[in-house]
């Protein structure tokens, strides 16, 4: 019998559930009348992406904070447009559908039958989980993502690469370094400070004025990092453009904390590859049982069962 090399898949869960709310038709309800096209959604995305890749350690990575707030208080606009309610002394409230937000509950039950490991840090985004994992993983690693963010954490030489799911799962693209060079015109390393320097209006970054993508990988081009950056904008005999020094120079407050705003954490306290281990059957059959009927998910349930045991 040939030992299956180790292969370790890491999911941006929210990014995948949310994917799967908008693209699972509403009407899959329990009997019960709760919605559960979100659940069903993500356990199909599961399967698909298990069936391809066939990883011996899968994460369901966690936002058990989506909003941070040491990111906030670097960058108060950080997904400020996406707070329904301001919490004191708790995080805030992200707005979700509430057809959605009733579901989350059940995908952490249904997960918890198979036993497929999901996994958060308090005070951190599942980005960070990512950037942790990935940072650490001894095996080729696939981050399942629609964020562009995580190209970061792309790596050739330790086969550290994103399966990016902006078109579906179904269509998903493999970003290796190659990729994003040739599509942006910087390094997996650098495009944290990338985007810091363009903005994303989806994260609440204003960015730089006056800078697009285009000279964004420019400067970078030129200066391999946003400190270095600064550096050449502050040393009038640097060969920096009067243009860019100048924008550079306006917005060095933001500069001096987006980097670290827009890095992943790489250094959480988190599991260690044992508990990330794929189980080959659910850990509890009968629950998962329950749950499939209750929620009517039988079929959808009985699917992902049989690719595990393949």
């Amino acid at each position: 019998m040939t030992v299956p090399s180790s292969r370790m898949m890491l999911l941006d869960t929210a990014s995948l559930y949310f994917r799967a709310f908008y693209g699972v038709p509403d009407n899959f309800h329990a009997a019960d009348g709760t919605p559960v096209n979100a659940v069903r959604g993500l356990l199909s995305f599961i399967n698909t992406l298990v069936s391809e890749y066939r990883p011996t350690h899968l994460a369901c990575c966690w936002d058990n904070d989506w909003r941070p707030q040491w990111r906030v208080d670097l960058i108060p606009s950080y997904k400020a447009h996406r707070v329904e309610e301001v919490v004191p002394g708790a995080p805030d409230v992200e707005e979700v559908p509430d057809p959605l937000e009733v579901q989350v509950p059940l995908i952490l039950e249904v997960l918890a039958a198979f036993g497929i490991a999901v996994v958060g840090a308090d005070g951190y985004e599942a980005d960070d989980v990512i950037g942790t994992l990935a940072y650490r993983a001894t095996m080729p690693t696939d981050v399942v993502t629609g964020d562009r963010d995580l190209f970061q954490v792309i790596d050739d030489a330790r086969e550290v690469r994103v399966l990016y799911v902006a078109r579906g799962v179904a269509k998903h693209e493999r970003v290796t370094d190659e990729v994003v060079r040739a599509k942006y015109g910087v390094s997996a390393a650098q495009y944290a400070d990338f985007a810091a320097l363009r903005g994303d209006t989806s994260d609440g970054l204003p960015g730089v004025p006056g800078v697009g993508e285009k000279t964004a990988a420019g400067l970078l081009a030129s200066y391999p990092d946003i400190p270095t950056l600064l550096q050449a904008a502050a040393d009038p005999t640097s060969q920096l453009a009067p243009g860019p020094r100048r924008k550079l120079l306006d917005a060095v407050d933001y500069l001096a904390v987006a980097p670290k705003v827009c890095e992943v954490a790489t250094d959480l306290d988190l599991p260690g590859d044992d508990a990330l281990v794929l189980p080959r059957t659910p850990v509890a059959p009968e629950a998962l049982a329950e749950l499939a009927r209750r929620l009517d998910l039988e079929s959808t349930c009985a699917r992902l069962v049989n690719t595990l045991n393949r």
